[in-house]
């Protein structure tokens, strides 16, 4: 639905006189950006919130590799501004409709002679956040633009502190986030989140990466960071033919951690509409899937007599599936090229012949029956070289047997991915790099075509592209369930409730939640409450959402395993009731196909009593609070299965006081009363 647009705009004009400043303020006031020229035509800008710093003077521009940097001798030679209010809908989300109100700023600078060369700065101001990108026109003096680096800074006013992981290492985006001083960051994914001393909370990202190397922060100066792309095997980490805009370079400004999470629809709003039309093939889903059993020892990926991913296997568990209302199975170890060390360089993988013992068509088929989807599995090992060779032949017969999704995988330690060049040599790339950015839109792309959608684990990090293109639904790119098998170490006891206020921010993640027995590799303890495994299926958000565990562990915990069979993936609205970064959160989340309401809460290694009022529910309506809690006594590392399950009826202005263990959690389903007849 797109609602009602109110827009204004004053066209790019010549500057009456000479000036060196430029200013826009958000819709309400809030936030208010200034860009300046010092001097020698060094261009900035800085950011305040209702009239205090919040970003100071910070540099903008270019070093490129065939020609001078763009980065002074500027002159501001023309500005413009323009309004926008509408109202759009999401074919799935968090929420169905999602607000764009900002007003924007445009800058043209140019730099006086004899280089000549033009290059525009556009910000979109929103009362929570801030975004920014470059614009280079189309001009003779700079057709080809080869880039080195972004000169690009975001200088922290106010003493603060960061929850971040670090960039240009091993392990991709899989590490425990740390919590230090920002002036203790070296170089950092986004998005990385910050509070200040006067409890601020900001986050920076960036929106809309296409065809261009991921941004990451590095700490130049005191609070001082700086964007660095990811590298490139071709020396220039951005080779683009003007003209052609860089992704949105973000920054959510929030009072508190709840808001924080509210203002990523910012990220959303600065990508481009949806691009594929008609997409009620895209559909939210649950799923099992062949894949848990492997990460404990139990089953293995590749052939042999613990090969999980046989016929029989691929039987029970869409059997499994059918009965308790799961739409999807997914089969990990399928295709051949798992024997050997298949990590070293993925050039064995055939993703059109399965192994002797799977019968994919005769599979597809009785999942068919079913009433159930596979889920394809493409792992690649990151050579996507091999990958794109025999991508359409295996989408083509993904199409034809009817699979709707597909996930895929890039293992790889970062810098491992295997890339054939324009010379038609194999180069050594990124994962987050300019080429990586274009084979994922490559892949989602060709996916759409024949109306199947992604789930990209070792993934390009999310910038929102899902709404231009809805059938990337889902992707990793952070430590999931799969490090409380065999990690070391495991993710924390915190690990949710950071989550939440930093990978969450990018959009959604494929944790795998949901392993009730709570038991990793050679019986290892998983540190976590029963109940907070109920919990994460509300606080961490996908639209593509597992039931990792066994089935006959399911089985075990019927009284659990309800909630997972009840919460549903796609969602009317989302609330953030309360939480801190790392903390704890609790989530309130409305049912897009029905009057249901359900909560999540998550609390790290310290138990808490939360109160949650009950403002979003109905009014005038009774509910059945289906609470699935901590018991007594409950604790991560000593009492991992103690649960209590009540119902309760309860109202709109209620409070709901739940007690969390330490490193425990809550789950509730508020279903509204029958209405008498």
């Amino acid at each position: 639905m797109k609602g009602a647009v109110a827009l204004s705009v004053l066209l790019l004009a010549p500057l009456a006189r000479a000036a060196d400043v430029a200013a826009v303020s958000s819709p309400g006031g809030v936030l208010t950006v200034t860009v300046s020229l010092d001097g020698e035509g060094r261009a900035s800008y800085r950011v305040a919130r209702r009239g205090t710093a919040v970003i100071g003077d910070s540099r903008l521009g270019f070093l490129l590799t065939d020609a001078p940097k763009l980065e002074r001798n500027f002159t501001l030679a023309a500005q413009g501004r323009r309004s926008a209010d509408e109202t759009w809908e999401q074919p799935w989300g968090e929420r169905r409709l999602v607000r764009n109100h900002y007003n924007e700023l445009r800058v043209r600078l140019v730099e006086k002679p004899p280089q000549a060369r033009s290059l525009e700065v556009v910000f979109r101001l929103y009362d929570d956040g801030v975004g920014f990108r470059y614009e280079f026109p189309e001009q003779a003096s700079l057709r080809e633009v080869n880039i080195g680096e972004e000169l690009t800074e975001f200088d922290v006013a106010e003493p603060a502190t960061a929850w971040w992981i670090p960039a240009g290492e091993w392990n991709r985006y899989e590490y425990v986030y740390r919590h230090t001083p920002l002036a203790e960051v070296s170089q950092a994914h986004t998005p990385i989140t910050v509070r200040t001393a006067s409890g601020l909370h900001l986050a920076f990202h960036e929106a809309a990466l296409v065809d261009y190397s991921s941004m990451w922060l590095r700490r130049v100066d005191g609070q001082r960071l700086k964007a660095q792309l990811s590298p490139s095997s071709q020396g220039a980490k951005v080779r683009r033919a003007a003209p052609f805009a860089t992704p949105w370079r973000t920054i959510q400004i929030a009072d508190s951690a709840a808001a924080l999470y509210a203002s990523s629809d910012l990220i959303l709003n600065l990508n481009e509409p949806n691009a594929l039309g008609d997409v009620s093939w895209v559909k939210p889903m649950k799923y099992v899937g062949i894949w848990w059993g492997m990460h404990i020892g139990t089953w293995t990926w590749a052939s042999g007599p613990r090969h999980g991913a046989t016929t029989a296997h691929a039987r029970e568990y869409i059997d499994f599936a059918a009965r308790n209302g799961f739409k999807g199975v997914l089969i990990e170890g399928w295709n051949l090229g798992w024997d050997g060390d298949w990590f070293a360089n993925g050039e064995t993988f055939d993703f059109t012949e399965p192994y002797p013992d799977f019968d994919l068509a005769a599979v597809a088929d009785y999942a068919r029956r079913k009433g159930v989807t596979l889920i394809g599995h493409h792992e690649t090992s990151a050579n996507i070289a091999h990958y794109e060779a025999q991508l359409g032949a295996a989408l083509d017969l993904d199409a034809k047997l009817g699979i709707a999704s597909v996930k895929t995988g890039y293992v790889a330690d970062a810098g491992g991915v295997k890339a054939r060049g324009d010379d038609g040599h194999i180069h050594f790339e990124w994962h987050d790099g300019q080429v990586m950015s274009r084979h994922h839109l490559k892949v989602v792309t060709e996916a759409a075509k024949r109306h199947i959608t992604i789930d990209a684990h070792e993934p390009i990090k999310d910038t929102g592209l899902r709404r231009t293109w809805p059938n990337w639904m889902t992707r990793e790119g952070a430590r999931g369930m799969e490090y409380d098998a065999w990690g070391d170490p495991q993710n924390p006891p915190n690990h949710a409730a950071t989550l939440a206020f930093t990978r969450m921010l990018a959009g959604p993640f494929d944790y795998t939640p949901g392993v009730l027995s709570l038991t990793g590799k050679d019986g290892r303890p998983i540190e976590s409450t029963l109940a907070k495994q109920l919990a994460n299926y509300v606080v961490l958000y996908s639209p593509l959402q597992m039931a990792a565990d066994l089935p006959e562990n399911y089985a075990k915990f019927p009284g659990p395993f309800q909630f997972i069979k009840d919460v549903p993936c796609d969602w009317a609205d989302t609330l953030v009731v309360n939480g801190e970064v790392g903390e704890f959160v609790t989530f309130a989340r409305r049912d897009r196909a029905s009057d249901d309401w359900y909560l999540g809460s998550v609390t790290d290694a310290n138990a808490r009593t939360i109160e949650v009022p009950l403002d979003f529910l109905a009014d005038g309506r009774g509910y059945v609070a289906q609470i699935y809690r901590d018991a007594e006594g409950a604790h991560y590392q000593t009492n991992r299965f103690a649960i209590t399950i009540e119902r309760r009826a309860v109202k709109r202005g209620d409070v709901l006081s739940i007690w969390l263990a330490p490193g425990g959690g809550a789950a509730v389903r508020f279903k509204p009363e029958r209405r008498s007849q």
